[in-house]
């Protein structure tokens, strides 16, 4: 008995070592040999994960069993680091796989919107109605998303409306000039002058907000004026009506992003990116509609289709490419805004630069646009100002030495 309670003493916990904190989870792939039988015994698995605390403790003898512990121990942290990291990668792996399916769904939508949307403003000349009808779909896809509650409904406030107002009235303005100039040239030629947003950014910046540009953006601004020149100057489908509507759409939609600083409200009460644009959809087809009929009349009714299809319009064709158009429309910007929200704006602005050499060149191939030597040099030019500017904001200017 005494040598059994000589043995137990010795066994007791050591108050100067401190207790070691391992995971269960990585019990489950280790193999120990007991101390006393030749093959290995494997641990079962706890179904639920949680933390085992060991306790040093002080054992008789040479050291041995010490050792065996430590070496033990030591495999289990080791493991559970393992394990740890290879998380990490998984993850980062599949945020990186998931932004780049969403950069070529966002790519995709694009294209297709330009297709379509042409094919709409070839048959069917209203530019504002079919601006409108656009902006009728994202509407309705807005008010679906909410009430099947696959998005939470945002709760405005009146200094939110304040500052959206602004922003969806220079929406709808660039998106409705956008239409009149794809309405009157060639979508590759629309995209090439809207290749000129830079400019009009370190414009709006310099005049409202005193940012000054550096030497490096305003040397990128050149290639990008430069390029739009020679392509405008070579263009076969120039038209005035289509050039100026594309040029005030930049210059509406870079003083959007100006009023979106500018009108900035509370951090405490911003929007998200997905429920901002949400809002300023239905802004904008509230503020459209009666605009369109305005200008161009009601030309959706059923008597004016009939009527259309007499003089040979395919009424059945317009109206599914529309549709389409109009969801494209809304998914592409949509999915724009959520990108935004998972990168910073210099590589969206890259994305954004990428996505229109992809517009430009697919048009060329689809309409058969007929393009010069020169007008391509021109195009060229433009969209490698635009990815100079992209890089030349990365660098941050030198503080000055007070």
């Amino acid at each position: 008995m005494q040598g059994i309670t000589a043995s137990a003493a010795s066994l007791s916990i050591n108050p100067s070592l401190k207790p070691r904190k391992l995971p269960y989870r990585s019990l489950s792939n280790q193999r120990f040999t007991c101390l006393n039988q030749s093959k290995p015994i494997s641990p079962r698995p706890f179904p639920c994960r949680k933390w085992l605390f060991l306790a040093p403790v002080s054992l008789p003898g040479n050291g041995r069993f010490q050792t065996v512990a430590a070496r033990a121990a030591g495999a289990l942290s080791e493991n559970s680091g393992e394990d740890d990291n290879d998380g990490e990668k998984l993850t980062g792996l599949a945020r990186t796989l998931k932004l780049g399916a969403m950069f070529g769904v966002w790519y995709l939508l694009n294209i297709y919107f330009n297709i379509f949307n042409k094919q709409v403003l070839k048959v069917y000349p209203f530019p504002a109605t079919v601006t409108a009808f656009e902006f009728g779909c994202g509407t309705l896809m807005v008010l679906t998303m909410w009430g099947l509650k696959l998005y939470h409904v945002p709760k405005l406030t009146r200094s939110q409306l304040a500052a959206i107002i602004p922003l969806a009235l220079a929406h709808t303005m660039g998106n409705l000039l956008t239409n009149v100039s794809l309405g009157k040239v060639a979508v590759s030629f629309t995209h090439t002058i809207k290749a000129m947003e830079p400019f009009f950014t370190v414009l709006f910046a310099a005049i409202f907000l005193g940012e000054k540009p550096t030497i490096w953006v305003f040397s990128s601004l050149l290639p990008i004026v430069g390029g739009v020149a020679l392509a405008s100057l070579t263009e076969a489908s120039f038209n005035w009506t289509g050039f100026c509507s594309a040029m005030a759409s930049n210059v509406t939609n870079q003083s959007r992003n100006v009023l979106s600083k500018k009108l900035m409200v509370q951090k405490e009460e911003t929007l998200d990116n997905v429920n901002l644009f949400s809002v300023i959809t239905i802004i904008s087809f509230l503020l459209l509609v009666p605009s369109a009929i305005y200008i161009e009349g009601i030309k959706f009714t059923p008597s004016y289709l009939k009527s259309a299809a007499n003089q040979g319009l395919n009424v059945k064709q317009l109206c599914l490419r529309s549709l389409l158009a109009g969801f494209c429309f809304h998914s592409y910007q949509q999915v724009s805004y959520m990108i935004l929200g998972m990168v910073n704006p210099v590589s969206h602005a890259v994305g954004n630069c990428l996505k229109r050499v992809v517009v430009i060149v697919s048009s060329i191939f689809f309409f058969h646009t007929p393009v010069t030597p020169i007008n391509s040099l021109g195009t060229a030019m433009a969209l490698l100002g635009v990815g100079l500017y992209s890089r030349a904001k990365r660098i941050k200017p030198k503080p000055k030495a007070v």
